[in-house]
């Protein structure tokens, strides 16, 4: 007696039961693997960035939208601040490294940062082809931005004000690109990197011979302060010296001073804790939808067991056990768990390719990671297990069975 081709039998004679219970397997399935993989990738994503960096020095308001824009560039800065007043920070004993940031343009939606060389180092970036950027107008661009904006060594292009558009051009002035990044697995791979100089050239400050390299040496941690109150920044990525800056420094710029000091590790932390009960509420519907899924295959086998009473009676008298029905009967619950959890890893790889997709066009973040994680073989444990307990219940029955009477009674 060949139990698992009776089973699958079994199962196509119930074909809008089965489908049902296969259905609400792999939408729990699917809504939990999903999670796990977005949970995953989008942690990588923000550890990786935020790696180095204790605090994000900007104009006051919201301090996660200084996060958001200053470190992962998906959303807009909270403006400018005094490069005066970020100079004093700089020279703050407190302070061990400072990568000042300019932003404000784009080119076909990737982001032109002004800054220095501290930048691309920070994140151990390599230039793959020709060099780092060193004068004012000089860019050196990301290995994706590179890649979808058909940009390479030699080319020049003029961004465009903003940072999604490319209606108001500055045609007057036009970068030449120097170099192109290795693919870093960073937010660099994204960016468009270049001097300050070159985006205060283009925002027309006044600017004398010499001063681009003036400006460079400032920002590299030069003593000279400079007077111009018109010289601006976006914002700093500040890295303290011990744990002590901390505890001092940012109390004192959000009570001090015109600037807003912003906790890396507090903010992404409130981030994470405010997504984390959106993503708690899909994992508790999920668990009910597969607990759902499992009565539906309770209450499947159990009317089919009721129905093929004498079918079982029947093979009873010919010589099968009533262990050999019970396994078969737990086979087809276990059928059901593997088929809704492969459709379900299916299911949740297809709604990551549309996330990333979606996060791609939006951000220039793509989550392209579809292997199986440890948790889902721990998944697909709980999908057998939850289809056998399920069928066993129900294939209980199979022992109650009184044979002469049931077959008599047919």
């Amino acid at each position: 007696m060949n139990l698992f081709k009776i089973s699958w039998a079994n199962l196509k004679d119930k074909k809008l039961n089965s489908f049902l219970s296969a259905l609400l397997m792999t939408l729990g399935i699917g809504i939990i693997s999903l999670l796990l993989l977005l949970n995953k990738q989008l942690d990588e994503q923000f550890r990786r960035n935020i790696k180095g960096i204790d605090m994000v020095v900007g104009a006051k308001g919201s301090p996660l939208q200084l996060i958001l824009s200053s470190i992962y560039q998906i959303d807009s800065p909270t403006g400018n601040i005094s490069l005066n007043e970020a100079q004093k920070i700089m020279r703050n004993p407190l302070v061990k490294t400072a990568i000042p940031l300019s932003m404000g343009d784009n080119y076909l939606s990737f982001r032109i940062v002004g800054t220095n060389a501290k930048y691309p180092k920070h994140f151990e970036a390599k230039v793959a082809d020709g060099r780092l950027f060193e004068k004012s107008m000089e860019a050196t661009v990301g290995a994706k931005a590179a890649r979808v904006a058909g940009l390479k060594v030699g080319d020049v292009f003029a961004g465009g004000h903003g940072f999604d558009n490319m209606d108001d051009v500055h045609g007057d002035k036009k970068y030449k690109v120097v170099g192109i990044f290795e693919t870093n697995n960073s937010v660099i791979d994204q960016l468009i990197l270049t001097d300050i100089s070159s985006v205060w050239a283009i925002h027309e400050h006044a600017e004398t011979p010499g001063q681009g390299a003036n400006v460079t040496n400032l920002l590299m941690g030069d003593s000279t302060q400079t007077d111009d109150p018109s010289q601006e920044i976006t914002s700093m990525l500040i890295k303290f010296r011990n744990p002590m800056g901390m505890v001092a420094l940012p109390r004192f710029i959000n009570e001090n001073t015109k600037m807003q000091a912003a906790s890396v590790a507090f903010e992404i932390n409130r981030l994470f804790s405010m997504l984390g009960v959106g993503i708690d509420t899909l994992r508790a519907i999920a668990l009910i939808i597969i607990l759902i899924a499992g009565v539906s295959v309770f209450i499947s086998l159990y009317n089919s067991l009721k129905e093929r009473k004498y079918e079982m009676a029947l093979m009873l008298s010919m010589g099968a056990t009533r262990t050999k029905l019970f396994v078969m009967l737990l086979l087809e619950g276990i059928m059901l768990g593997v088929a809704g959890y492969v459709a379900g890893v299916l299911l949740s790889r297809v709604g990551l390719w549309l996330f990333s997709r979606a996060a791609e066009s939006d951000y220039h973040y793509s989550f392209s990671d579809f292997s199986l994680l440890t948790e889902e073989i721990w998944l697909f444990v709980g999908a057998i297990l939850i289809g056998i307990l399920a069928a066993a219940i129900p294939s209980i029955g199979i022992y109650r069975i009184n044979l002469s009477r049931t077959l008599a009674e047919e």
